[in-house]
């Protein structure tokens, strides 16, 4: 039996992690929530962590600097970033840091589930 993936949902403003959370969850996809990069990286599950979506903007750390730290701790895990701001160097700086997606807020349901299988390698959803 092969496990689900757990997907970490770090974004700073709790409506947002709650909303995704419950969308992903919908899909039967594990996820856990974070206020902030320094919670996920002080999380004792991080190891197992399949895919980290993280907004750009976030006080204290924002997602690139959560970029950077995950891979100072030699952790390969996919990123995907999100945003609020119609920045082009976001994007760009997305895709320097190996990113999955960069995608903008409000995002439809099906553009972040896309997002998901692309970073987790996995084939288009079929329903």
């Amino acid at each position: 039996m092969k496990a689900t993936p757990v997907i970490a949902i770090v974004d700073d403003d709790a409506a947002v992690r709650h909303a995704m959370g419950r969308l992903l969850r919908a899909f039967d996809l594990a996820v856990e929530l974070y206020p902030g990069g320094p919670a996920l990286l002080a999380s004792p599950t991080l190891d197992g962590i399949a895919c980290v979506i993280a907004d750009v903007q976030m006080p204290g750390m924002n997602g690139f600097a959560l970029s950077d730290a995950l891979r100072a701790r030699g952790l390969r895990t996919p990123l995907i970033f999100m945003t609020a701001f119609d920045k082009p160097e976001y994007e760009a700086r997305a895709r320097a840091a190996g990113a999955a997606c960069c995608i903008g807020k409000p995002f439809a349901d099906t553009e972040i589930l896309r997002c998901i299988e692309r970073a987790l390698g996995l084939p288009g959803d079929t329903r």
